[in-house]
């Protein structure tokens, strides 16, 4: 298991841009997080011992390692000797089961730029700023939080994670590693980059694939402003090479309810014209495409397979993740046991 990766710097640490890990993963969100596993519904192939079933079948039942107990493991593998030591709940393992691959997709395209709530509030550690001078937290530092979350649990159990940050192709990347310092480089990444270009989901799934040799579990996290269509074409190349899949859907509150009584000037993020709109005259119609929007990815999702998940930019995050986490974990439990 990987040491705590709040306690050791990173590549650049001491250097101007090198990233406060605590603007965009309050310590409360960790240890919220801390107790749960993040699961692959699939069955994985992997290079090096976790606590992921093997999909070989082989004869070997040679002890590995322990590790700690999470709710929803078999209690038949606990180690009952350890626990009279030691009073803690351990799990055998052994060579044959073998590591989950984590693939994150962060989209670092214009639109992940906006935001409407306060940089002080949302970062949770009292910064007034971003490391680029902003006073609002935007979509792209809250999937940035996310990332930061997800890569942190998967790499304290012993897994490997990787990262790609995306516009309208990969722009970033980190390669999968489950090496001390990988977390750190991650939160490096993600908080030095520029959030403003065009988005290409479906190119950038294509480089993504391209680049995978083994079964994964790619979680790709963006605000989804693309084409539903686009997105079930790449959505099946990913299910057709036998990867799983989960999707986190960012979105601030302003841009779902549209909460604006003044007419106002909209000016696009990718590229658009800028336009005059009173957002009470349209604020209903508004309000119902955008929740069509939501519900045709949610189905998406679904119709292969993969999990989704709205993530609110106003919300805090740790709450709202431990329950997909663990509702993911109980699902894959009734999936096994019938």
């Amino acid at each position: 298991m990987p040491d705590d990766p709040e306690s050791r710097p990173g590549p650049g640490a001491g250097t101007q841009r090198a990233a406060d890990a605590t603007l965009y993963l309050h310590p409360q969100t960790l240890a919220r997080l801390g107790s749960f596993e993040l699961r692959a519904k699939m069955i994985v192939e992997g290079v090096m011992s976790g606590q992921h079933r093997s999909p070989y079948q082989g004869f070997s039942v040679e002890f590995a390692q322990h590790r700690p107990y999470a709710p929803g493991d078999d209690i038949r593998h606990l180690d009952w000797k350890v626990y009279g030591r030691t009073d803690k709940l351990q799990l055998k393992q052994y060579q044959q089961e073998t590591n989950l691959d984590l693939v994150l997709l962060v989209d670092a395209s214009g639109s992940m730029n906006f935001g409407t709530r306060s940089f002080k509030e949302a970062s949770g550690a009292g910064v007034q700023r971003s490391l680029d001078g902003r006073l609002e937290w935007t979509k792209f530092d809250h999937a940035t939080a996310l990332a930061a979350a997800i890569g942190y649990i998967t790499l304290r159990q012993g897994d490997r994670v990787g990262l790609g940050v995306f516009a309208d192709e990969l722009l970033s990347i980190v390669n999968r590693s489950s090496r001390r310092g990988t977390w750190r480089k991650i939160v490096e990444t993600l908080s030095t980059h520029p959030v403003d270009r065009p988005t290409n989901t479906a190119r950038v799934i294509d480089q993504t694939l391209g680049r995978l040799g083994n079964r994964c579990l790619i979680v790709l996290i963006s605000d989804f402003f693309e084409d539903i269509e686009t997105l079930r074409a790449a959505l099946a190349r990913v299910r057709h090479r036998g990867h799983d899949m989960i999707l986190f859907r960012i979105v601030d509150e302003a841009e779902r309810t549209l909460s604006i009584d003044t007419p106002a000037l909209f000016e696009g993020l990718e590229g658009e014209p800028p336009i005059r709109v009173d957002p009470v005259a349209v604020r209903e119609a508004y309000r119902e495409a955008f929740e069509a929007h939501v519900q045709a990815l949610e189905r998406l999702t679904r119709s292969f397979g993969f999990d989704s998940a709205l993530v609110n930019t106003h919300d805090w995050l740790g709450p709202p993740l431990s329950a997909f986490i663990a509702r993911r974990a109980a699902q894959m439990k009734r999936s096994k046991f019938g």
